[in-house]
């Protein structure tokens, strides 16, 4: 049975917006379209000053999420077609740059900061940023919070040349801005969040296969590619010998050298698996094959440095295998109804698991694959053949080549 709600005989008026105003109807009603913030920012900015208020710079401070960076800054100015973007490292909090700014008082918990500039140096000396917007003709400044859900905070902040400062008027324009522009930032900011973590996550192709809708359990695709995996050697021992710590950074260590030569040259990581990695080139780049062997050998420069730095530290070299093959890899959701894993599967992908756990056997930290090496449009000298050989789990013995140190 349906219920039917009475609203009151006199509702309670709102109190915002103090004013209707054609930016916010635009804010609410006509951004839709616009994905990034950034240029959200700049399109903002510039209608305020079609509509006579005087903002002469703009920026937003950013808490983001991110694996590389803590916070960004957004920052407009008259005359720019797009806003300049600074990122933050994590820790910046700790640094004199991070206290030393108005923006950390909003952070801190301050409703609003506002700073008159037209004063001597001696009374504008309180943050550098003040200093530096006197200097350049401004004449005003404020700064205030932008709420997002579950107590996230960020900053927006505004600053004019006009000779008496921002007036009221356009005070009360731009603090009734504020509720909208918090609803706007957190869609895109969360929109973006949802696209790095997943590409941090499963990389940026499957992460545009889930984003397209690839969320159903079996849903996925079948690439043709080469095929990389490596694995790292005797990594149960070396966690025993060293603290946890110590272990992570030797893995993060091992898995830069390696992963940015492959993400540099085209390639994609599918997948992280303990200590080891499966990464594909796909067919459709003519070169895939030599980008492939490029990011091996730029790989193996890196793990030589990266050797010599953990030998300075007291710590044993480390020591990898890398199995290459070709052909159709299938990815995609598998796993139970509510925990899915976004994955590689297929006969090409064991073919070059064999071959790494091969590397074992014949003592190369490099084997390939003849399918492979027939592609590759390089000179033959580049490999030797190591004959054919019973892979585990495959009734025929595949032909087996070395690469050339």
């Amino acid at each position: 049975m349906s219920t039917i709600t009475h609203l009151p005989a006199h509702p309670q008026a709102g109190t915002w917006p103090r004013e209707r105003r054609s930016v916010l109807d635009w804010l609410m009603n006509e951004t839709r379209s616009q994905r990034f913030l950034d240029n959200l920012l700049v399109e903002l900015c510039e209608r305020l000053s079609a509509e006579g208020v005087s903002v002469a710079r703009s920026s937003l401070h950013l808490r983001i999420q991110h694996p590389q960076w803590q916070g960004a800054r957004i920052l407009w100015q008259p005359g720019a077609e797009e806003a300049h973007i600074d990122t933050f490292d994590y820790d910046v909090d700790t640094t004199e740059l991070f206290l030393r700014r108005p923006a950390t008082e909003i952070y801190n918990g301050a409703s609003e900061v506002r700073k008159h500039l037209i004063a001597s140096d001696n009374e504008v000396a309180e943050y550098p940023l003040f200093e530096e917007l006197h200097r350049d003709g401004f004449t005003d400044y404020v700064a205030w919070p932008i709420e997002h859900t579950w107590g996230k905070r960020h900053v927006v902040t505004f600053a004019t040349k006009h000779a008496n400062g921002f007036s009221d008027h356009e005070i009360g324009y731009l603090k009734d801005l504020l509720p909208a522009l918090a609803l706007a930032s957190e869609i895109r900011m969360k929109n973006a969040m949802a696209r790095t973590l997943l590409e941090t996550y499963v990389g940026p192709h499957a992460s545009a296969e889930i984003l397209a809708g690839a969320t159903t359990r079996g849903s996925g695709q079948t690439v043709s590619a080469a095929i990389m995996i490596c694995d790292l050697r005797d990594f149960t021992a070396l966690s025993d010998l060293w603290p946890r710590d110590d272990i992570i950074e030797i893995l993060n260590g091992y898995f830069d050298a390696l992963c940015e030569p492959v993400e540099t040259r085209g390639g994609e990581i599918l997948k992280f698996m303990g200590d080891g990695l499966l990464a594909i080139f796909p067919l459709s780049n003519p070169n895939a094959c030599a980008d492939l062997l490029g990011a091996i050998k730029d790989g193996r420069q890196r793990m030589s440095a990266l050797n010599e730095e953990l030998a300075k530290g007291g710590k044993s070299p480390l020591r990898y295998g890398i199995g290459v093959h070709v052909g159709d890899v299938m990815y995609g959701n598998i796993g139970s109804r509510k925990r899915l894993d976004f994955t590689a599967i297929g006969p090409a992908v064991n073919i070059a698991s064999r071959l790494e756990e091969l590397t074992k056997v014949v003592k190369r930290p490099v084997l390939l694959s003849s399918d492979f090496v027939k592609l590759v449009k390089s000179s033959s000298s580049a490999f030797f053949d190591l004959g054919s050989h019973d892979l585990r789990g495959l009734e025929k013995p595949v032909s087996v080549f070395g690469l050339v140190d």
